[in-house]
């Protein structure tokens, strides 16, 4: 039996994802028999990736959803049922993987099943027994079969789970994460010509796809966010709140924790003095936000232990600190402009200026790969003489780069509308590298080359200052 070509009525509008793409067909026509385990957090495009490897191939995509998991494959044997002749009896899912590899003996065909984790059990027992019969199928079919089988899931640590030691699938799916776009990538979605409005677009929107393409569509990013985010009616109004609640059992510590990192990256103890949660009882959440991708651990490479914790996507970041906390006065009648006007405006810039810092890392680790393996902030202590008078208690440097455990280059980064003066050079010689010296960094023999990156430009004194030096950089905006 031959499955139809899939057709997929809005291929033209899929984009990107050439990498992914390039991965799917390499397995596609590959010798690989597993099956693949394709995850990613919602609204990552993970389903508009599946549709778009599958068109033109003989393929089938099966749903599942959170209903009762004999339903649902009542609902696949009625799929099923027009490709084999006669309806199959699924009673348990261990059987539905017996029909997908008997239904590819003779030729090559793609089925993926979105959303698999819906099938499982929830309790760890039923699930191991289910995933064990699982293990049981593909171990007596797969070998006789040239089904080619997708097992697709947002739930990222169930996913994980199915690749985990002591998953009875360990060893029998090829895993495939689905990350967010980078900025490179997202700016087909991005209608802004100038380089610092595209980079401000990006920071609100973040790399989901849904998210950049329902704030690309407006002319202005105040319009934008006023409409699809700030509106009640708007699309995005609501919609982390409705994604998160169905990946927690309990929301209430996971939304506490993503409110106080929406503002800025903290360490375990500042999260557990604002909460006033202990830090044992506080660190499971951490470590499960971890898990799920939505919060990362940062530390200096001079003091690993030394951590913050950030909240990765930016537009999670952006919707928990402007529209969380304001939901119930807009929907009471909070007009979406005022809204802009009085909170979302003037903090804006500091919203950007942690993505724009990202960004220059991101340039860094592309273009200076040979000065540089290893790229990432740095904090620590001021010079002790100046933490003695009080002048200056902590030092922070957006760009640090290493070559063999050695500073090869430092960069200062600043999102403000005015030029950059010498001053950010100055207070990064005087004060910012002696105090990373006194804190154990080596620096490379020639010294760290320096690299300048800002918004609004750079004062002439600073491009005459530059100029007549060549360990100092001034990298244009566009370049980004």
């Amino acid at each position: 039996m031959i499955l139809p070509s899939y057709e997929w009525p809005v291929a033209e509008e899929f984009f990107n994802r050439k990498e992914e793409l390039a991965r799917l067909e390499s397995w596609w026509g590959g010798r690989d028999r597993n099956a693949l385990a394709l995850f990613g957090r919602r609204r990552v495009g993970k389903s508009w990736l599946l549709r778009a490897f599958a068109t033109g191939k003989p393929a089938l995509i099966l749903v599942a959803d959170q209903g009762a998991a004999g339903r649902q494959l009542d609902r696949f044997a009625g799929a099923l049922e027009p490709f084999l002749g006669v309806r199959p009896d699924l009673p348990d899912l261990p059987t539905l993987f017996r029909v997908l590899f008997r239904m590819a003996k003779r030729e090559r065909v793609l089925v993926a099943i979105d959303e698999f984790p819906y099938l499982l059990p929830g309790a760890e027992r039923s699930r191991l027994d289910v995933l064990s019969g699982v293990q049981a199928a593909i171990e007596e079919e797969r070998d006789s079969s040239r089904l080619r089988l997708v097992l697709c899931g947002s739930h990222i640590a169930q996913m994980q789970g199915l690749l985990a030691e002591k998953s009875p699938l360990r060893g029998r799916l090829t895993p495939l994460a689905v990350e967010a776009l980078p900025f490179g990538d997202a700016a087909a979605f991005l209608p802004e010509d100038d380089p610092a409005r595209r980079i401000e677009r990006f920071a609100v929107a973040g790399g989901m796809p849904m998210y950049l393409a329902e704030l690309g569509r407006r002319a202005s990013l105040r319009a934008a966010v006023c409409e699809s985010i700030l509106d009640g009616r708007g699309p995005l109004f609501n919609d982390p709140r409705e994604i998160l609640e169905e990946e927690f059992r309990r929301p209430g510590v996971y939304f506490s924790l993503l409110e106080e990192l929406a503002v800025r990256e903290r360490g375990m103890d500042d999260l557990t003095s604002r909460l006033g949660v202990a830090h044992s009882a506080l660190t499971p959440y951490v470590s499960e936000l971890i898990r799920m991708q939505l919060v990362e651990r940062l530390a200096p490479f001079t003091a690993k232990r030394e951590f913050r914790y950030r909240l990765r996507d930016d537009f999670l970041r952006f919707w928990f600190r402007f529209v969380f906390p304001f939901q119930e006065d807009l929907r009471a009648g909070l007009r979406a402009g005022d809204h802009y006007e009085t909170e979302v405006a003037p903090a804006l810039a500091e919203h950007v200026a942690p993505v724009f810092e990202s960004l220059c890392r991101r340039w860094v680790r592309q273009n200076m790969g040979p000065e540089a393996t290893q790229v990432g902030p740095w904090w620590g202590r001021a010079l002790d003489r100046l933490r003695a008078t009080g002048e200056r208690g902590s030092e922070e440097i957006d760009v640090v780069g290493t070559a063999r455990s050695r500073v090869t280059l430092v960069g200062e980064c600043k999102w403000t509308s005015g030029k950059m003066s010498a001053k950010v050079l100055d207070d990064l010689e005087q004060f910012k590298l002696p105090a990373m010296r006194q804190a154990g960094a080596r620096f490379s023999s020639s010294g760290p080359q320096i690299l300048l990156f800002s918004k609004g430009g750079f004062k002439s004194s600073l491009r005459e200052l530059a100029g007549g030096r060549r360990d100092v950089r001034l990298v244009n905006l566009a370049l980004l």
